[in-house]
């Protein structure tokens, strides 16, 4: 077994290149592992990367470990997805972290890497798409666009913390809460005025945002929201039951379908903005499918954690 440890330098706190890849050398001298430091150098680095140890690696099983935030492990997901002798975990570095929260209170013992080495594989769900891959949420709509914008503001002098995210979302309230879709999910339609369709594998994003509390990346569906269109008024109290997953005190704006393939595109034909785990992408059309399998490498024993519906 090759461990090999892909770390972000531009994840989390800036300038920290050194100190990861100080500890991973740490961890694998100290357990004789046969290990390679791969670090990225721009976005979707990560993939290149991934992909090109994968082809090389003859066979041998290769277990990754993305040492970022949630854009490194979906570029290390995205780069072994597919491969049978690969399995991908989380070293987390970064800001959010938001996956590895389904499992709960153990997820502080991804922290330890000596333990996550010594790990064992469980196999989570992948959704596929046309524009990428997601490991823990899809998304449509207004949120896909705050994201986006965000990138925008981040690069302003000064603007840090929380402020790009309020810059960015107040410019697309502006612009307006809901567009016309044309929705398939598992060959059903669901066409409407949405202010977003969100896909959940993992239950939390955004740093805060936790739509479907019992959604589970093993059980071999995704959790889909349709989040109606809302005027400016009713907005604020629809936004604050969806981030805190009690989208259910809302059935007439908030509709949850259970999926395992879905399409969407835009009635008037513009390219869709699309968020996979905070990345963005843009098609006129979004075909995505769950896939099940993908090893993800735990500290032993951990489970995910179990949610009431």
């Amino acid at each position: 077994m090759k461990h090999i440890f892909l770390i972000n330098p531009a994840a989390g706190s800036r300038g920290r290149q050194a100190e990861l890849a100080g500890v991973c050398r740490k961890a694998a001298l100290e357990q004789n592992l046969e290990y390679e430091i791969l670090v990225t150098e721009h976005p979707g680095h990560g993939v290149e990367l991934v992909r090109k140890a994968c082809l090389q690696g003859g066979g041998q099983h290769l277990r990754f470990y993305a040492c970022g935030g949630d854009g490194t492990l979906n570029e290390a997901a995205r780069g072994a997805f597919g491969m049978w002798n690969v399995a991908v975990g989380h070293f987390p570095a970064g800001t959010g972290n938001d996956f590895i929260k389904v499992f709960g209170r153990q997820m502080n013992r991804f922290s330890h890497l000596p333990e996550l080495t010594k790990g064992e594989e469980l196999p989570v769900d992948y959704v596929e798409t046309n524009c990428g891959g997601a490991v823990n949420v899809l998304s449509v709509g207004i949120d896909a666009r705050v994201a986006a914008g965000m990138r925008k503001y981040k690069r302003l002098p000064l603007c840090r913390g929380q402020w790009p995210y309020v810059f960015s979302a107040a410019e697309n309230i502006v612009r307006g809460l809901g567009e016309g879709y044309r929705v398939i999910i598992d060959g059903k339609s669901y066409d409407g005025d949405y202010s977003m369709i969100f896909a959940a594998n993992g239950r939390w994003y955004g740093g805060g945002f936790c739509p479907v509390p019992d959604a589970d990346p093993q059980d071999g569906q995704l959790d889909v929201l349709l989040v109606s269109k809302v005027g400016r008024m009713t907005a604020a109290k629809v936004v604050g039951a969806y981030k805190k997953g009690l989208g259910y005190q809302y059935p007439q704006y908030i509709k949850r379908v259970p999926a395992h393939e879905i399409e969407i595109r835009r009635r008037d034909g513009k390219d869709l903005c699309v968020n996979l785990d905070g990345e963005i992408a843009y098609t006129p059309r979004l075909q995505a499918v769950l896939r099940q399998g993908m090893k993800f490498i735990v500290p032993q024993g951990v489970r995910v954690e179990k949610q009431d519906q």
